[in-house]
């Protein structure tokens, strides 16, 4: 059964802590953790492996810039390691390709040993299609993260090859999301009122009031909603690319939630939005974490040895046991519909068909 080597660890360790703990399996490593700039756990994540030595870390983000101001400051800490620039817009499919086949390329990084999938949007005001007619919370948080895996995956596999069963692993950043939401199956782009709905793919309205969000189901698209869906994806995801890939090659694909941080993530709140997070602050519903807490638990999920087990089982009722975990610890809090393989397998047809392509390996 899949299990935590430190059950001590917790809501308010650090990512460097983590990093330590688990050195041996990080040194001489290929990583790659998209979504890198100073002020995101992307960076803090990043300077946690690069705290422990490893062969090469591929530092990817969308802006240019920002992402060399991240090598440089990394740089700083960790001389010894080979920083790659990789700039990439994961709300485009077409740029996810060509930075995919930039990684491929590399003949010089012949396998890659961590996936660390830590970019993301997040309440973008108003609802928004990207360049492939895909609503932007999904097309970014979950498609271009799927879409980059699935064309990295030769890197991967041969990574698995040299590694013990599972060591191989990709780590989807998700959030509490999982814990309130599914899939909105039969309206993905947010087209349909929500009482128009089936039931089952309803927002969960209580849960949205404290947020700020009134006449709930005539709305179509609620900016926190559509973040919602797509980060149920992420833990999806993982459970469909485990049944591809655990048995076969040992890779190993876990989802987590960093907690609640004060980050860019958070720029498109509205004034209403940024008065109800504080409201529930104020009445101890959340707390902050800080940079380097909200990197630890997506270390725990690509580093612990004691993750390698148990992946697909069922555990009191609960499929999945182990594949979406929270302040370093396995969460039992998802919802159903969030650990299910039966969604998980209906998301990967789905993103199959949103990007034109077949996996297979």
């Amino acid at each position: 059964m899949a299990f935590v080597t430190h059950p001590k660890f917790d809501a308010n360790t650090e990512g460097l802590e983590v990093a330590k703990a688990f050195s041996a399996e990080i040194r001489g490593k290929t990583v790659l953790v998209t979504g890198v700039n100073r002020g995101g756990i992307g960076f803090s994540t990043s300077h946690a492996f690069a705290s422990q030595c490893p062969a090469h870390l591929i530092v990817a983000g969308r802006s240019k810039k920002k992402i060399q101001d991240s090598i440089h400051a990394l740089k700083d800490g960790a001389p010894d390691v080979d920083f790659r620039a990789l700039v990439v817009d994961l709300s485009s499919q077409k740029s996810v390709r060509s930075a995919a086949a930039e990684v491929l390329s590399w003949d010089n990084i012949p396998s890659i040993d961590i996936v660390v999938n830590s970019a993301g949007v997040m309440c973008i005001e108003e609802r928004t299609l990207s360049p492939n007619g895909v609503e932007m919370h999904f097309a970014t948080n979950h498609i271009g993260h799927w879409l980059l895996t699935c064309l990295i995956m030769p890197k991967l596999i041969k990574a698995a090859k040299d590694n013990p069963k599972g060591a191989t692993r990709v780590v989807n950043v998700t959030s509490a999301s999982p814990m309130v939401s599914g899939i909105r199956w039969s309206d993905i782009n947010f087209d349909k009122k929500n009482k128009d709905l089936p039931e089952a793919e309803q927002p969960n309205y209580e849960w949205f009031k404290p947020w700020g969000y009134t006449d709930l189901e005539n709305k179509s698209y609620l900016p926190l909603d559509g973040y919602n869906r797509s980060k149920v994806a992420n833990v999806l995801f993982g459970i469909a690319a485990n049944e591809w890939l655990y048995e076969k090659y040992g890779i190993l694909t876990l989802a987590v939630h960093p907690g609640v941080i004060e980050t860019e993530l958070g720029r498109n709140f509205s004034t209403e939005q940024l008065e109800s997070i504080k409201a529930m602050i104020d009445k101890g519903i959340f707390t902050y974490k800080t940079l380097g807490a909200g990197a630890s638990t997506s270390l725990i999920a690509a580093l612990d040895p004691g993750l390698r087990n148990g992946v697909g089982q069922t555990l009191n009722g609960s499929e999945n046991w182990g594949s979406y975990l929270a302040d370093c610890q396995i969460s039992n809090q998802a919802d159903p519909r969030s650990v299910s393989s039966g969604e998980a397998e209906k998301l990967w047809a789905l993103s199959e068909t949103l990007v034109g392509e077949a996996f297979a390996w």
